[in-house]
């Protein structure tokens, strides 16, 4: 606004006679004095913060090529993004992915790997990122999910939230919470939030725990559009239970949705496998619901998504705002029986990223760089110009911001754990450009190789190849360097 005065005063003293431009300089002069200190604070504020996390979505999305899940608006937030075709979880479980990604620290070092500690109380004084953009000035706030709380038992609820890193706080609590009695359960033996069960509401979107993570979401821009602010919108789908309102299974008609692979992997260890036994016993009927009902919780995200977007375009803040869409970890499809997440596979380490807004010039493109979403906390730091905590674990992804090809050779690290108890387990994998590689217990439990160009479906384990050797020999480096950070 500061600057647009100035414009209009110094158009004034152009092209007009001698004795109006005279009075036009005075004039400019005088508005110098007055405006210009609202200009300086102007040109001072960084750019707004708006964080859109969902809830186990994996890259089946339109503008990730999928030829069948229809998502318009994050295809139109692609335009006017950087597109991450392979970005990496730390960890493919909620709470330990949340806080790596929020304290830009590793797993072992926040030693968060399950979903019921508090973060704080083993790293009490961490500066979390939204408390670096706090200390900095901004307004911080969030709705829903954003650190982790139980999708669907913990909903309404601030759950395993850190207070110190927000201003305000919103738990909205939908129409789906009272629709759980009426669900579809296809595992009844598994709990709530962790089986294949769906319905499709007749309520509509707005009553539904997303449209309300939207209406509050678009509440808080609308009162804070004039200061600075990071605000994490946190939505709750597509995770299970899948409940969606019908309009959106109509979407997918159940006889288009083709069945999972049932092909099975070669010599891969006991550990690898999350989902035993295969499919947990669904049929392939069961399964094919399931994914319909998977694709509609992920249109119906989209479209609340949609919602946020129209109204940072009708704000006019689009253009001084980050933008970050992110999920918190891949998701299994029946893929060779396997569902879910807490594998070291791609399906369930690979998670869509999107950043979109000020320093963001290669707007439209993608990049298949390797990153990670520890790389998301200092790249934030960079983009808003302010002073990352010394330790963090990832790296700036301005140069992929700039140039989606710019030279880039940075491997990624995710691990899940295993067993229980004093039996637990830790199993580690490294993504580089061409290969994989997976250690469960330091190898005593297995080792995995697939080759990531040639056999994108992981099916062929190379570890125990003896040609492959020195690509094993390389990749267990790489993984010991990584985990000495």
């Amino acid at each position: 606004m500061a600057h647009r005065i100035l414009d209009s005063a110094w158009s004034a003293t152009l092209g007009t006679s001698p004795v109006a431009r005279r009075f036009a300089i005075v004039l400019l002069a005088v508005l110098t004095v007055t405006v210009q200190p609202a200009l300086a604070q102007e040109r001072a504020r960084g750019p707004n913060v708006l964080v859109i996390m969902a809830d186990d979505l994996n890259n089946d999305m339109g503008t990730f090529g999928h030829p069948i899940v229809k998502t318009p608006n994050l295809d139109r937030l692609a335009k006017r993004a950087v597109r991450f075709d392979r970005a990496y979880t730390q960890f493919p479980l909620c709470s330990p992915s949340r806080v790596s990604l929020l304290t830009g620290l590793r797993p072992d070092t926040t030693k968060i790997h399950e979903l019921q500690t508090d973060f704080r109380t083993i790293l009490p004084d961490v500066q979390t990122l939204p408390q670096m953009f706090r200390r900095n000035g901004y307004l911080t706030a969030r709705v829903g999910k954003i650190y982790h709380y139980g999708n669907p038992g913990q909903i309404g609820t601030s759950g395993l939230d850190d207070p110190a890193s927000w201003d305000v706080f919103v738990n909205p609590r939908g129409v789906d919470k009272d629709e759980e009695s009426v669900l579809t359960n296809l595992t009844p033996a598994r709990q709530l939030g962790s089986a294949l069960a769906y319905y499709a509401s007749p309520a509509p979107d707005g009553e539904h725990t997303d449209g309300k993570v939207a209406a509050e979401t678009i509440a808080l821009l609308e009162k804070n559009k004039d200061r600075p602010f990071f605000i994490g919108a946190g939505f709750y789908r597509p995770h299970c239970p899948f409940i969606a309102p019908r309009k959106y299974f109509d979407l997918y008609p159940l006889d288009r949705i083709p069945a999972p692979s049932a092909v099975a992997g070669s010599l891969q260890p006991p550990a690898a496998w999350f989902t035993n036994p295969p499919n947990w016993d669904v049929g392939e009927q069961g399964q094919r619901e399931a994914i319909r009902a998977y694709y509609a919780s992920i249109t119906f995200l989209d479209a609340n998504v949609g919602r946020v977007l129209d109204a940072l375009d009708r704000l006019k803040l689009s253009d001084n705002t980050i933008v970050v869409f992110i999920s918190d970890h891949g998701y299994h499809l029946g893929e060779r029986g396997q569902w879910m997440k807490q594998s070291l596979f791609e399906r369930s380490a690979r998670a869509p990223m999107m950043i979109a807004g000020p320093g963001v010039s290669a707007r439209g493109r993608a990049t298949t760089r390797i990153v990670e979403f520890l790389d998301i906390y200092p790249t934030l730091a960079d983009l808003a110009g302010l002073s990352a905590p010394p330790g963090l674990h990832g790296r700036s992804l301005k140069p992929l911001l700039v140039n989606p090809q710019a030279a880039w050779n940075h491997p990624a690290l995710t691990q899940v754990r295993r067993g229980a108890g004093t039996a637990t387990f830790m199993g580690y994998s490294v993504r580089t450009e061409k290969w994989r590689y997976t250690e469960w217990d330091s190898g005593a439990r297995g080792v995995e190789l697939y080759d990531e160009v040639n056999d994108p479906d992981e099916l062929r384990n190379l570890a125990t190849d003896s040609r492959h050797r020195p690509i094993v020999d390389e990749m267990q480096r790489v993984l010991r360097r990584m985990r000495g950070n």
